[in-house]
């Protein structure tokens, strides 16, 4: 499944360069380029795009304005020219930061992770059959794990930390959530560009973060918040009013 990707730059030479990455990687789709956050934001009220590759530093609307202003946030990955934007840029729940002038490998590496983040979160969908074991890799060993013992997943790099009920300490495993995806659940969801949650093991739930049965805090990342609020609302008794704040 391809990611419909919208690519936004003020600088002509800029936005060429990204016309041609995008259309280097057979999971991307351009749907369109803007050369201003004025024209993206016509171009995104149309709501048919999965994400978006903006540089920061524009006249009228800059990249980070354009995003905080969107109801329902695409993923985004931003590039820019002046490494100082990288912090608020995290603050937006960026995939990723491209610090300019990046290459094709920099690029292919930031849109390879919007790629996971995309097929996780299409993850909820039934799978053809539900697994009923894990066999993890730590430690020169592989150890059996039921899903279902599994609270929560948190990534490091290149590795990643699986919680479990039934353990005092998490398992560390060189692995990607795109890898281990394939292998879980449907009621597996992620929730942070660095979190995947048990839904079926949390206690709690809110804007900002999920508190799984064993205490944990979990994070919501803003480009998370409406999938988990959907997946809440489609499995809940009661209508609640919204309240805001």
């Amino acid at each position: 499944m391809q990611l419909r990707t919208l690519i936004i730059d003020d600088e002509p030479i800029a936005l060429a360069k990204l016309r041609k990455y995008v259309e280097k990687v057979p999971f991307l789709e351009l749907t369109d380029a803007c050369s201003d956050g004025i024209e993206a934001m016509a171009r995104l009220a149309a709501g048919d795009v999965d994400l978006v590759i903006t540089d920061i530093n524009m006249p009228d609307v800059n990249g980070l304005e354009l995003i905080g202003s969107l109801a329902h946030k695409p993923m985004v990955i931003f590039t820019t020219a002046h490494p100082h934007y990288a912090l608020e840029s995290y603050r937006v729940s960026a995939v990723d930061y491209l610090l300019k002038p990046y290459s094709f490998a920099d690029f292919q590496r930031a849109v390879n992770k919007a790629h996971e983040q995309f097929m996780l979160r299409r993850a909820r969908v039934q799978p053809e059959a539900e697994p009923t074991a894990l066999f993890v890799k730590t430690d020169h060993r592989f150890v059996r794990v039921d899903p279902g013992t599994i609270s929560h997943i948190k990534s490091y790099g290149e590795y990643l930390k699986i919680y479990l009920s039934t353990a005092s300490e998490p398992l560390l495993t060189l692995s990607s959530f795109g890898n281990i995806a394939r292998r879980l659940p449907s009621n597996f969801m992620q929730v942070h560009r660095s979190y995947v949650v048990n839904m079926d093991r949390v206690a709690e739930v809110s804007r900002s973060r999920i508190v799984m049965e064993g205490g944990a805090e979990i994070p919501v990342g803003d480009t998370f918040k409406d999938a988990v609020l959907g997946y809440v609302s489609d499995n809940s008794l009661g209508n609640p009013r919204r309240r805001d704040g």
